[in-house]
């Protein structure tokens, strides 16, 4: 039912037992218990106004709506790229209520990385008048796979800081409250299905095209957290050419090597020197400069070989493309929705293929986090309910 509320925003009883496909007389008991409890408010009035209800909606009921009670708690993200710390908060109904970030250097060890985000996260909770106490949980964003049955992050990328690490123990130990770690591709595809391009469906596969290349899938709206060990969703070391070059992964031609910010990057450097970045190439891009339009337009129709076969494997609805060469627009989307429908199946090829809608990065890994916090209801309510000190109906 919170999960519901949360969701969908203030609903009414009838509107609640719908959802959850059950019987009124459970809807009471429950909503009693986290009513009491300080988890959910009930508003009428002019409250009813500010929750974002049409008052109209209110006639002829005699009782109000319910809402989670923003001033319940609090969920914290904190996402991790190679030069970035990012810390988000929101309130229990996924109202932001600050964030912020700090540049890194790409050599910084884990130790200062993780002192630097729970800076960030105190400074936060400072500004909006809230304590840790407040807090109900945190969800911590890392490059590279994360093993599920031991927690520790495994090697990826070249100076990866947090490889051997097991993030939630060293969080837990240093906050002493419920930590969670996920990859922040997988994080980036949260806040997208939470706030962004992929609000409005139920199936997604998120595909960030960055330093690396990775993925998140959420099926029927539920995150896919890697498989049987946590290593899924690496499409970057997918082979786009089974005669290419040798990768540290032990694959040839990975995409990774061919539609990657760095691959690109160094194809171009002939044309735009090497020391270009991504400002750079945008710009070329903008200009119509030919070489780089058509190194984007060959990284474009690589990447969508290789979607064709997972449209094929996974049939999702749509496909959001994030990342820094997302930038380019359809200078890349293009390439990729044609070769799409020229090589998927006639059941999957008709897949929506979208640009991320949210800020790029560690913002939208850290907001991702801390939706993801206040999707593990369980563990929500029994950190609300267990709080000595939660006032009932004490709303903000």
């Amino acid at each position: 039912m919170l999960s519901a509320l949360m969701e969908h925003g203030a609903l009414h009883r009838a509107e609640l037992a719908r959802i959850c496909g059950v019987s009124r007389t459970t809807v009471s008991t429950i909503v009693a218990d986290l009513i009491t409890g300080g988890v959910v408010i009930e508003v009428v009035g002019d409250q009813v106004a500010r929750a974002g209800i049409d008052a109209s909606e209110v006639d002829g009921r005699a009782r109000g709506f319910l809402r989670a009670n923003p001033a319940a708690g609090a969920a914290s993200g904190l996402d991790f790229t190679l030069e970035r710390v990012w810390c988000h908060l929101t309130d229990l109904s996924g109202e932001t209520l600050a964030s912020d970030g700090v540049r890194v250097g790409r050599d910084t060890p884990w130790q200062e990385r993780l002192a630097a985000g729970i800076e960030l996260l105190d400074g936060l909770l400072e500004q909006t008048g809230r304590g840790r106490d407040n807090l109900v949980g945190v969800a911590i964003g890392v490059p590279g796979p994360l093993d599920l049955q031991t927690g520790v992050v495994g090697p990826s990328l070249p100076g990866q800081a947090w490889a051997g690490v097991n993030v939630a123990a060293e969080f837990g130990r240093r906050l002493d409250v419920p930590v969670l770690v996920e990859n922040n591709t997988r994080l980036e595809a949260v806040a997208e299905f939470t706030w962004g391009a992929g609000r409005d469906v139920r199936d997604v596969l998120y595909l960030g095209l960055s330093t690396g290349i990775g993925s998140g899938l959420l099926v029927d709206g539920n995150l896919h957290h890697g498989g049987a060990r946590g290593g899924g969703g690496e499409i970057g070391h997918l082979s786009a050419d089974s005669n290419g070059a040798l990768c540290p992964c032990g694959n040839r031609g990975c995409l990774v090597h061919y539609a990657s910010l760095p691959a690109v990057l160094t194809a171009l450097a002939p044309v735009l020197g090497e020391d270009a970045g991504l400002e750079e190439l945008l710009a070329a891009a903008a200009d119509g400069q030919p070489e780089t339009v058509q190194v984007l337009r060959d990284a474009g129709e690589l990447t969508g070989r290789v979607l064709a076969n997972i449209c094929n494997l996974l049939n999702p609805e749509r496909i959001i493309v994030g990342g820094e060469l997302a930038r380019a627009g359809d200078l890349i989307l293009d390439p990729i929705r044609a070769t799409l429908r020229r090589t998927a199946m006639a059941l999957t090829r008709d897949v929506d293929v979208v640009a991320a809608e949210l800020d790029l990065g560690a913002r939208a890994g850290a907001s991702g986090a801390a939706a993801l916090v206040l999707r593990q209801t369980d563990q929500l309510v029994a950190a609300l309910l267990s709080a000595p000190d939660r006032q009932p109906n004490e709303a903000m």
